[in-house]
C-alpha cells in the first residue's frame, strides 16, 4: 500500500538526518516543518500523527525542540545510536559554522566596515524578535488569562527586575493549580474517557537519566578537578548548565537571562554584541539555542590563562555547547517511553501551557531591552534610554527589516543580508 510506513537502514538515517541538519535553517518553525516533509510526507518514515504527538511531548521538555524531535524520532527508528546520531547531525553543522564565525567576528572586531554589517544585524534582530513574540503569541494566547499571564511575566521581569527562573516557576505552579480546577482557562480539552496506556518501566528511565547526568557532568568534573571554581570555564559550564534546564518555550524564551547575566551579570561581553551573536546565530543551520556556544567562546577568549586565547576560545564554546545539548538527550532517552501517558497529565499540561504564555513576556521583554540597547546610545543606570540619544539611522534600518519580514515576508536570512548590506552603505556614504 502507498500509505504504508517504511523502516529505514541505519546507513539512510544517517545520511538523511546529515542533510537535514545541514539544511535546517529558519528557527524551530522552519526546521519542524522541513523535518516534517522530509520523514512524514516523503519517505513515510513516521505517520502523521505520531509526528505530531513526539512534537508535542518535545515541547513539554526545556530545550531546543526541533533538536529533540529529531532525537526522539531517531529513537524510534533505530533506538540508542539512531537517537544519537539523530540528535547529534542536528546539532553539529551548526556548530561547526558558528564556531567559524565567532573565530571570524573576533578576528575582525576592530575593523570598521565588520563593525558596520553587525550594526545592521542588530537592527534587524529588533524585527526578528518581535515577529517571534507576534507568532509565539498568536499560537500560545488563545485566553484571556493566558493574556494576562504573558503580561504578568512581561511587567515582573521589565519592571520589577523579577529573576527569569522565578517567573517560570511561578507561571508553572499557577498553570498546575489552575489545570486541576479551570482547565478551560488554560485551553486544555478534558477527555475523561480516555484510557491511560500501560506504564513503563522505571528502571530504564533512571538508568537512563544516572547515565546522562554523568555524561553531562563529567567535563565538568575536569574543570573543577584542574582549574577550580573561580576559573571562566567553570563559570561557563554552571550557568549553561542551568540554563538548559530553564529553556521552556523555544531559545527566545531564555535570551533575555542569558544576555543580561553574560553582559551585566559576568561582563562577558557587551550588549550589542550579544545582539550580534543572535543575528549570527539566526543565519546559520541548527537550533537558535547554539547563540551560546557565540557567548562561550567569546568569555573564555577574553579571560584565557592558563591557555593562549584560542585555545580557552574553543574549550568555552566545546563546553558551552556540551552542557546545553547534552541534557537534551537525557530528558528524550529518559521520558520518550512516557510520551503517551504524559499526553494524559492535565496538571503536567496546564504548568506548561501557562510557562508558553510567560515565555511571551518573556520574548517581549527581550525585545524592550534589545530596543533600548539598540536603537540609543546612551542609558541611565536605571536601564532605561537616555531619549537624546536616539540612532535614528538605526530605527531607519529596523523598519527596512520589518518592512521585508511582514508585509513582503522575505526570510530571515534575506532580511539579515538586506539589513547587513544597509549598514554597510550607512558606514560608506552615511556618517
Amino acid at each position: 500500500m502507498a500509505d504504508e510506513l517504511t523502516r529505514p537502514t541505519f546507513s539512510e538515517l544517517v545520511r538523511v538526518f546529515a542533510r537535514i541538519g545541514c539544511l535546517s535553517f529558519g528557527g524551530p518553525a522552519g526546521q519542524i516543518a522541513l523535518m516534517h516533509r522530509t520523514l512524514v510526507d516523503d519517505l513515510r518514515w513516521v505517520e502523521e500523527q505520531e509526528y505530531l504527538h513526539a512534537l508535542n511531548f518535545c515541547h513539554l521538555l526545556p530545550g531546543p525542540e526541533a533538536q529533540q524531535l529529531a532525537t526522539y524520532i531517531g529513537w524510534k527508528l533505530h533506538g540508542l545510536r539512531g537517537g544519537l546520531v539523530a540528535g547529534l547531525l542536528f546539532v553539529i553543522p551548526g556548530a561547526l559554522v558558528i564556531l567559524g564565525l565567532s573565530a571570524l567576528y573576533i578576528a575582525a572586531a576592530n575593523v570598521s566596515w565588520f563593525i558596520a554589517i553587525f550594526a545592521g544585524v542588530k537592527a534587524a534582530v529588533l524585527a526578528i524578535i518581535v515577529q517571534a513574540v507576534l507568532r509565539i503569541g498568536g499560537r500560545a494566547l488563545q485566553t484571556l488569562f493566558k493574556k494576562g499571564l504573558a503580561v504578568l511575566s512581561f511587567v515582573a521581569l521589565f519592571l520589577l527586575d523579577a529573576p527569569f527562573p522565578a517567573v517560570i516557576f511561578g507561571a508553572a505552579v499557577i498553570g498546575f493549580a489552575v489545570a486541576a480546577y479551570r482547565p478551560a482557562l488554560m485551553a486544555i480539552k478534558v477527555s475523561d474517557g480516555a484510557v491511560l496506556p500501560p506504564r513503563p518501566s522505571l528502571w530504564p528511565t533512571l538508568r537512563s537519566i544516572a547515565v546522562w547526568l554523568l555524561i553531562w557532568a563529567t567535563p565538568m568534573a575536569l574543570v573543577l578537578a584542574t582549574l577550580g571554581d573561580q576559573h571562566v570555564l567553570w563559570k561557563i559550564g554552571v550557568f549553561f548548565s542551568q540554563l538548559a534546564i530553564v529553556t521552556f518555550g523555544g531559545a527566545y524564551a531564555v535570551l533575555a537571562y542569558m544576555a543580561q547575566q553574560a553582559v551585566e551579570g559576568f561582563g562577558w561581553l557587551s550588549t550589542g554584541e550579544m545582539a550580534d551573536g543572535l543575528g549570527l546565530a539566526e543565519t546559520t543551520p541548527g537550533p537558535l539555542i547554539m547563540v551560546t556556544q557565540f557567548v562561550g567562546y567569546i568569555a573564555a577568549f577574553r579571560d584565557p590563562a592558563p591557555f593562549t586565547p584560542i585555545t580557552a576560545a574553543l574549550l568555552g564554546a566545546g563546553l558551552t555547547t556540551w552542557v546545553t545539548f547534552a541534557p537534551c538527550f537525557l530528558w528524550i532517552f529518559a521520558f520518550a517511553p512516557w510520551i503517551e501517558r504524559l499526553r494524559h497529565a492535565r496538571r503536567l499540561q496546564g504548568a506548561l501551557a501557562a510557562i508558553t504564555a510567560a515565555v511571551v513576556g518573556v520574548i517581549a521583554n527581550l525585545g524592550l531591552w534589545f530596543a533600548i540597547h539598540v536603537l540609543f546610545t546612551r542609558t541611565s543606570t536605571s536601564g532605561w534610554p537616555d531619549f537624546l540619544s536616539f540612532d535614528g539611522r538605526t530605527a531607519l534600518i529596523a523598519a527596512l527589516a520589518a518592512v521585508l519580514l511582514f508585509p513582503l515576508k522575505r526570510s530571515i536570512f534575506e532580511v539579515l543580508a538586506a539589513s547587513a548590506l544597509a549598514g554597510l552603505l550607512r558606514h560608506s556614504f552615511w556618517l
